[in-house]
C-alpha cells in the first residue's frame, strides 16, 4: 500500500498520532493510540516469549535510562558516535551525508526496479528477474556505478574522512531536497546523545546522557544477573526499553526517531565460539520473522561493510518496506570489548570463571538488537492490504484489511449483535462481551449496518467477529466470522473462548518458528 495512505491509515484507526499534534507536532515523535500500543505489547510479548520463555538460559534485566557518565566513555559514545552532517545554506536544513548518497543510488536503483517492473509486464509469468537483472545491459551498469559509489562512501566512512565524503556529495553533484541548491557546508561530525544534568548543578562531573542504546545496561549488571541467576556461560540477558538519539535527519514516519524502543538480547559465550553463535543467531532471529508471515522475499541478510568499533562481525536482517529494504535487525559479533573497557575504566572485574576450563575470563558477547518501532511499521506495512471481496448482496467490493497475526491483533474478537434497536439483541450481546472480555481484548459494536461493522473491524486488524442473530435467541448459537477468508460457520455459545482461544493463541507462532527452522 501507498506509504501516505499507511500513514493516514494509522491515524484514522488509532494506531499512531503524531506527538504534541495540537501545538503543531514534535518534529520525529509520535505517540502510539489505543490498537497501536495493543500491537506493539504483543509484538513485545511475542520477543520476550520467544527469548526469555523459550530459552532456560536467558533472563530478563530491565535497567534504568540514566546511568554514569563513565558507562557511555567506555562504550566508545563520548567519542565516536557520531554522523556525518552538512548543511544546505539555502534552505537552512541540516542533512547526514551519507543519506544523502543513499538517496542518490536509490535514484538509480529506482530506474532499475522501472526496468524490471516493464519487463514482467511485457514476459507475464515467463519472466525471470534474476537472471534479467544479470543479463540487461542498462541495469548492469546501474548497477556498476550503485556498487561503486557505497564502495567509495564506506571507504570514506571507515577512515572518517570527511572531506571525502564532501568531494564525492559535490562530485555527484546532489541537491539539497527542498531547496534544489548545491550550495552546502563541509562535512562535520555531529554526537548523537542528548545530555541533561544531575539536578541542578552545573558543570561536566554532572552531565549525564539519555542511553543511546540498552546494551550498556545488560553489561555494566552481567555479573550481578550472572551470580544472582546461577548462569553458566553461554547464557544470556534480554532487555526491552526506550532509548534515545538526537537524530538531525529524522525521517520516515516511525522508522528513524528520536525517542524509540529497543528490544536486545546479549549472550555471553566464551572466546572462539563467536562464529558458531554468529550463525545460530542469524538463522534463529531470521526464523522469529518468518513465522509471522511475512514474505521471504521481503526479508534478507545485509552484512555490514564499516563495521562498528566492538565488533568481528555485524548483518542486518532487512526488510523491504514501501520505501525499500532497510535494517530490521542487527546480529553482531561484539568480542568482549564491552566488558574489557567497563572492567578498565571502572576497576571492577567483569570476568567469568569456568568451572570446566578452571579458569577466568571475559566473556565474549553475541547481541541481537531490534527497534520494536521498526518491527511496529514492518508488521503494518506487511499486513495491511486493499483487496476486492464479495460484499452481501454478491457484488465485488473494496475494503481495507489489516492481515495481522491473530495472536498478534490488538482487538482479538468483536462482539456484534445483529440490530442496535432489539433490546433482546443487545443484552445478549452484551453477556457474551462480558464473559470474553476477561480472557481476551474485545470489542462491542452495534453501531450502523452489520457489512460496515465488518469492515471496520477489517481495518484495525481485529481476526474475528461473532454476530448475535434472531437464531441466537432461539438455539444460543452465533457466527463466528473469519477475517482473511470471509467465511462464516455457526458454534455454540459455549464454544466461543475456546475456539478463540486456539486460534488467537501465541503458542501457534512458536510452531510455525519450528516448521521454518
Amino acid at each position: 500500500m501507498d506509504f501516505k495512505k499507511l500513514i493516514a491509515h494509522c491515524k484514522e484507526y488509532g494506531f499512531i498520532f503524531q506527538s504534541s499534534e495540537i501545538y503543531d507536532g514534535l518534529a520525529a515523535t509520535y505517540d502510539y493510540g489505543p490498537n497501536g500500543v495493543e500491537l506493539k505489547n504483543n509484538i513485545k510479548k511475542y520477543w520476550w516469549m520467544s527469548m526469555v520463555q523459550m530459552h532456560e538460559n536467558i533472563v530478563g534485566l530491565d535497567a534504568a535510562i540514566f546511568m554514569h557518565p563513565k558507562t557511555w566513555k567506555a562504550s566508545g559514545h563520548v567519542d565516536a558516535f557520531n554522523d556525518p552532517m552538512l548543511d544546505n545554506k539555502d534552505s537552512k536544513k541540516r542533512y547526514r551525508a551519507d543519506q544523502l548518497i543513499e538517496g542518490y543510488c536509490e535514484k538509480i536503483e529506482a530506474k532499475n526496479n522501472k526496468d524490471v517492473a516493464k519487463a514482467r509486464k511485457r514476459f507475464g509469468d515467463a519472466f525471470d528477474e534474476a537472471q534479467f537483472r544479470a543479463t540487461n545491459a542498462r541495469v548492469l551498469d546501474r548497477q556498476a556505478k550503485i556498487d561503486d559509489i557505497l564502495k567509495r562512501m564506506n571507504e570514506h566512512m571507515r577512515n572518517g574522512d570527511m572531506a571525502g565524503l564532501g568531494d564525492m556529495i559535490t562530485e555527484l553533484e546532489i541537491a539539497c531536497p527542498e531547496s534544489g541548491s548545491r550550495n552546502w557546508t563541509e562535512v562535520r561530525q555531529f554526537n548523537l546523545m542528548f545530555s541533561t544534568q544531575l539536578g541542578n548543578i552545573a558543570g561536566e562531573e554532572s552531565k549525564l546522557y539519555l542511553r543511546p542504546e540498552t546494551a550498556q545496561g545488560i553489561f555494566v549488571n552481567f555479573l550481578n544477573v550472572q551470580k544472582s541467576t546461577r548462569q553458566k556461560i553461554p547464557f544470556g540477558i534480554a532487555q526491552i526499553g526506550k532509548a534515545f538519539r538526537n537524530e538531525i535527519v529524522a525521517r520516515q514516519f516511525i522508522f528513524r526517531m528520536r525517542e524509540f524502543e529497543q528490544m536486545e538480547m546479549q549472550f555471553f559465550i566464551q572466546p572462539g565460539t563467536q562464529q558458531k553463535w554468529y550463525e545460530y543467531w542469524k538463522e534463529t532471529r531470521l526464523n522469529w520473522h518468518k513465522a509471522l508471515g511475512t514474505d521471504s522475499a521481503k526479508l534478507r541478510y545485509h552484512d555490514h561493510d564499516n563495521l562498528a568499533h566492538y565488533a568481528d562481525a555485524a548483518v542486518d536482517i532487512e526488510f523491504q518496506f514501501p520505501f525499500g529494504f532497510r535494517e530490521l535487525e542487527g546480529i553482531h559479533s561484539r568480542t568482549d570489548f564491552d566488558l574489557s573497557e567497563h572492567q578498565k575504566l571502572s576497576g571492577k572485574k567483569l570476568q567469568y570463571f569456568d568451572p570446566e576450563k578452571q579458569e577466568s575470563y571475559v566473556p565474549y558477547v553475541l547481541e541481537t538488537s531490534i527497534g520494536c518501532d521498526r518491527m511496529f511499521l514492518a508488521m503494518i506495512s506487511n499486513a495491511l492490504q486493499e483487496e476486492t471481496v464479495p460484499d452481501a448482496d454478491g457484488k465485488d467490493s473494496t475494503r481495507i484489511v489489516m492481515k495481522l497475526p491473530p495472536s498478534l491483533a490488538p482487538v482479538k474478537v468483536a462482539v456484534l449483535p445483529l440490530l442496535k434497536n432489539k433490546p433482546e439483541l443487545t443484552s445478549k450481546a452484551r453477556a457474551i462481551f462480558k464473559k470474553l472480555n476477561l480472557d481476551f481484548n474485545c470489542q462491542y459494536e452495534e453501531k450502523d449496518a452489520i457489512g460496515r461493522r465488518y469492515r471496520r473491524q477489517d481495518a484495525i486488524g481485529t481476526p474475528y467477529c461473532i454476530t448475535i442473530d434472531f437464531d441466537t435467541l432461539e438455539n444460543d448459537t452465533v457466527t463466528i466470522r473469519d477475517r482473511d477468508t470471509l467465511q462464516q460457520e455457526r458454534i455454540h455459545i459455549n464454544e466461543i473462548e475456546q475456539v478463540v482461544r486456539e486460534r488467537v493463541d501465541m503458542k501457534n507462532l512458536f510452531s510455525v518458528v519450528e516448521e521454518v527452522a
